[in-house]
């Protein structure tokens, strides 16, 4: 318990709101504390009965059944390991570009569900998440199942593969939309193509989160490549192999 306590207090704030809040209520609608009917994004029932509440606890809630409880886990694995890497190094400075980036990311997510009639939208941010850090750290070579090594820009392309084979789903490829247009006009529209700041983060936000002083130089631009070849970190209790780590943003 001491080991779980420590390493819950070590995951990055935000990142750990989120995954709080997803396992609470998610554990929550599982033993109908609070009515799982009432929790999933429904398109008729947010513009017709005006239940503007789903658009919040559909981005929290995942319907836990003994089909769908290790997917449930392997979402929480990715919240712990690609939002708290990049909250850590990437926003490590700016906490509050990093609480904009999940405000940004959510209600992409909202419209595409209510878009594609998702009902549940972890898979969706989880995605997102996971495409901007493998957009933030293209040339970290991530292990994945059976051995195999690649780049990380090409993970999210992987799993939303899988999810379209094994489950016949396509919430990953909205995740990667949504991903890419947030590093599209985070980083690569303003740096790139010489086009105006888009999604800075709003005034009151940093009033209300307030950077930490001494952040990293050069914070919002994407990290430098790594050499080629370089050794991928040590295996995970999860899938017993490891994703690979970002770098420290400037270095």
């Amino acid at each position: 318990m001491a080991d779980a306590s420590q390493w819950y207090k070590q995951i990055p704030r935000f990142t750990r709101y989120w995954l709080t809040a997803t396992v609470a209520l998610s554990l929550l609608c599982r033993f109908e504390i609070v009515p799982s009917r009432w929790s999933y994004l429904s398109r008729y029932n947010v513009w017709n009965q005006m239940q503007l509440w789903r658009c919040v606890t559909s981005l929290f809630v995942y319907p836990l059944t003994p089909s769908t409880g290790f997917h449930f886990l392997i979402n929480c694995y990715f919240i712990t390991q690609y939002g708290a890497r990049m909250e850590k190094d990437q926003f490590g400075r700016s906490p509050a570009d990093y609480l904009y980036l999940q405000i940004i990311v959510a209600a992409l997510a909202v419209v595409g569900g209510l878009l594609f009639n998702v009902p549940f939208l972890m898979d969706i941010i989880v995605v997102a998440i996971t495409y901007i850090w493998c957009q933030l750290n293209k040339d970290v070579i991530v292990n994945f199942w059976f051995g195999t090594r690649f780049k990380a820009i090409y993970l999210p392309w992987i799993l939303a593969a899988m999810e379209l084979v094994f489950q016949h789903n396509f919430s990953s490829l909205i995740g990667i939309f949504i991903g890419h247009f947030y590093y599209f006009f985070k980083f690569q529209y303003p740096q790139d193509l010489g086009g105006p700041t888009i999604l800075d983060t709003p005034n009151l936000i940093k009033q209300y989160v307030p950077d930490i002083s001494g952040g990293y130089s050069g914070f919002g631009a994407p990290p430098a490549t790594r050499a080629q070849g370089q050794r991928p970190a040590a295996g995970n209790a999860v899938f017993g192999n490891s994703w690979g780590r970002g770098n420290t943003l400037g270095h």
